[in-house]
C-alpha cells in the first residue's frame, strides 16, 4: 500500500511540477503581464488602520534607518535569500518614522515599480506579493501623502495588477497558509476599492471554504501546530478589524473562528507565555494578542483539558502539556514532528521538560533532527522514529515534508479527584515493527504537588530484542546534576530552589542536546533511561518533586 501510495504521490508531483514550469514560463511574457492590467481606481474608499500591520509582523527592529538610506541602492541585491523577501515583502513599513520618511518611501516605491512591475519569480512569489498588498495598502496615508499624481496612478496600478495575479492564482495554492495571505489582500482591495468590490466576495467565500476545511470544530489546526494557530488568527483579526473599519456586514463564520481561535489560544498558553512546542511550534512573541485575550469572556464550558490532541493537566503552579493526538493527513503534515505521548511540563512558571522545537528557520537539517521522535520527550525504540517522513525530494518540493505512515492512540482516558489528576494513554506506533505498544500515564498527586509518571512497553508478541531509550529534554539555562544514588538528578533552577528527578530502579544518564524552538540553536541537557528488552514487557517509573 505504501509503495502505491508512493508512486501515486511521485506522479502528482511530477504533474504539478511540470504545470508550475509552464506557468512560470507563462508568466513571463508580455502577454500575461498585459492582461494583469485592468482598470486603475480612482481613489481609496477608506484607510486602513495602519497599526494593525504590527499584528501580523514579528518585526522589533529593522537593521537600518529609511531616512539615512540611499534609494537608488535600497534594492542592490541583497545579502540572503530571507533578506530579500524582508525588503520585499514592505512589513517593514511598520516600522518608519511616519513624520520624517514619507518622501523616501515614495521614492524607494518608485524605484521597485520601475524594476518589479512585470512578473519576476522570486519578487511575484504568491507570499510575497500578498504582504506587500498588505502592507501597501495598510501604509497608504503615508506612501501617498502630497505624492505626485502620476506616482498615485502608478501606485494603484501596481497594487491591482498584483492583485489580479493573486486572485488568477490561487487555485493552484495548496499551502493554506498563504492562502489566507492571499485571501486577506484579496479582501484589502476589496474593502478600499469600489471599482474592485468583487475580490472582497471572493475572499469571504473563500475564507469560509478554508475555515471549513483546515479547522476542526473547536477552531485548532488540523495541522496540529500551535503556532499556525497564532498566524491564522493573526490574518482573521486583520480581516474582522478592516471588513468593521469599513462599515461592512461582518461575517458569522469569521466572528466564530476568532473567538474559537482565541479559546484554543488562551487553553494552551504555557505559563512563560508561549505556545507548547508541538508540531512544528516554536517560541515566538505573543504579547499582542493578550489584549484580545482581555475582551474575551471564556466560559467554563469552553474550558476544554485537551484542545488540538494536546492533554492539560494543571493544578496550582504545575501545569502538563501531553501529546495525545493522532498524526494529520498528509496534506496537513508538513510541519508534523513525531512525538507521541511527549509532553513538556510547567512548576512556578519555569520550563522544565520541552521538546525540542521546529528547526524549519534554522536550516534543512535542524528541521529534519526536530521532527525525530529523539527531539522530544517521550519514547524511542532501536532509535527509530515512530512516524517516518518522505524522502522524496521531488514530493517534499511539491507537498513539503510529509508523513509517510500513521499511528493510532489506542486508549486515552482523563481523571481528576480531590486527590489527583491523572491522563493516560497508548500508542500503536511500535506495533509492526517492533511488536510493542507504547503506554504513558502522567499524575498530579494534589496533596504534595509532585508529578510522577508511567512509561510502560508492551510486548504483545515475541520478537526479537529491542533496545528503548526515554528521553526527557531539560529546557535550556537548566543546570542538571547526577546525585550519588545513581538514579536521581537534581535539577537547578535558581540560587535557593531545585527539584529531584527520581527514576525509580534504573540507571539515569545526562546526555548533551540542542534546543532548537527559539529559532536559533542553544545546548541544554537531557535526561535519559535505556536499556535492551528481550521477550517481556516493561514499567518505567519516574517522579518530579520540589527539593526541600
Amino acid at each position: 500500500m505504501l509503495i502505491i501510495k508512493s508512486i501515486y504521490f511521485n506522479l502528482l508531483a511530477i504533474q504539478i511540477s511540470l504545470i508550475k514550469l509552464i506557468k512560470k514560463i507563462y508568466f513571463a511574457t508580455n502577454f500575461y503581464n498585459k492582461s494583469l492590467i485592468s482598470k486603475t481606481p480612482q481613489q481609496f474608499y477608506f484607510h486602513p488602520n495602519p497599526f494593525l500591520l504590527a499584528n501580523i509582523t514579528n518585526y522589533k527592529k529593522f537593521s537600518f534607518k529609511i531616512g539615512e538610506i540611499d534609494p537608488n541602492i535600497f534594492w542592490v541585491k541583497q545579502k540572503s535569500k530571507k533578506e530579500q523577501q524582508d525588503r520585499h515583502n514592505f512589513f517593514w513599513l511598520n516600522l518608519i518614522d511616519r513624520k520624517n520618511d514619507g518622501k523616501s518611501i515614495q521614492k524607494i516605491i518608485n524605484i521597485w515599480m520601475m524594476k518589479n512591475e512585470k512578473y519576476k519569480i522570486n519578487i511575484w512569489e504568491s507570499s510575497l506579493v500578498s504582504k506587500r498588498i498588505i502592507s501597501w495598502i495598510l501604509n497608504v496615508d503615508i506612501i501617498l501623502n502630497n505624492g505626485l499624481f502620476e506616482f498615485k496612478r502608478r501606485f494603484l496600478t501596481s497594487i491591482i495588477s498584483q492583485a489580479n495575479h493573486l486572485k488568477r492564482n490561487i487555485k493552484f495554492e495548496n499551502d493554506y497558509s498563504k492562502r489566507v495571505e492571499i485571501l486577506t489582500a484579496l479582501l484589502l482591495t476589496g474593502l478600499v476599492f469600489k471599482e474592485y468590490e468583487e475580490n472582497y466576495d471572493i475572499a469571504i467565500k473563500e475564507l469560509e471554504k478554508l475555515v471549513k476545511v483546515f479547522f476542526d470544530e473547536d477552531g485548532f489546526p488540523l495541522s496540529r501546530n500551535p503556532n499556525d494557530l497564532v498566524f491564522f488568527s493573526k490574518y482573521f483579526i486583520l480581516c474582522q478589524q478592516c471588513i468593521k473599519d469599513a462599515q461592512k456586514y461582518l461575517p458569522e463564520f469569521l466572528e466564530t473562528i476568532i473567538k474559537k481561535n482565541l479559546i484554543c489560544l488562551k487553553n494552551i498558553l504555557t505559563p512563560n507565555e508561549q505556545m507548547p512546542l508541538f508540531n512544528g511550534g516554536v517560541e515566538e512573541d505573543l504579547k499582542r494578542f493578550f489584549k484580545h485575550f482581555e475582551d474575551l469572556e471564556i466560559d467554563k464550558k469552553s474550558k476544554k483539558n485537551v484542545t488540538g490532541g494536546i492533554q492539560i493537566l494543571k493544578y496550582k503552579n504545575n501545569q502538563i502539556f501531553f501529546d495525545v493526538g493522532e498524526p494529520p493527513n498528509k496534506s496537513f503534515s508538513k510541519s508534523y514532528q513525531s512525538g507521541p505521548l511527549s509532553f513538556e511540563f510547567h512548576i512556578d512558571g519555569n520550563k522544565i521538560i520541552t521538546n525540542c522545537g521546529f528547526g524549519h528557520n534554522i536550516s534543512s537539517k535542524a528541521e529534519l533532527l526536530s521532527r525525530l521522535t529523539s527531539a522530544q520527550s517521550t519514547l524511542t525504540l532501536n532509535d527509530t522514529s515512530v512516524t517516518k517522513f518522505e524522502r522524496s525530494k521531488l514530493i517534499n518540493k511539491i507537498f513539503g515534508n510529509s508523513i509517510k505512515n500513521s499511528f493510532k492512540i489506542s486508549k486515552h482516558s482523563f481523571d481528576e479527584n480531590k486527590d489527583k489528576i491523572e491522563a493516560e494513554a497508548i500508542h500503536n506506533g511500535y506495533e509492526k515493527e517492533f511488536g510493542c505498544l507504547y503506554k504513558r500515564k502522567i499524575l498530579i498527586e494534589k496533596t504534595n504537588n509532585n508529578l510522577k509518571g508511567f512509561d510502560e512497553i508492551i510486548r504483545n508478541k515475541d520478537n526479537k530484542s529491542v533496545n528503548y531509550c526515554l528521553r526527557f529534554h531539560l529546557y535550556p539555562g537548566l543546570t542538571a546534576v547526577k546525585t550519588m544514588s545513581g538514579n536521581s538528578v537534581l535539577i537547578q533552577l535558581s540560587k535557593n530552589k531545585s527539584l529531584i528527578f527520581t527514576i525509580k530502579d534504573e540507571k539515569i544518564f545526562l546526555e548533551k542536546s540542542i534546543f532548537l524552538g527559539s529559532n536559533k540553536i542553544l545546548n541544554n541537557t537531557c535526561v535519559t533511561v535505556s536499556g535492551n528488552l528481550i521477550n517481556k514487557s516493561k514499567v518505567i517509573q519516574w517522579e518530579i518533586k520540589k527539593n526541600i
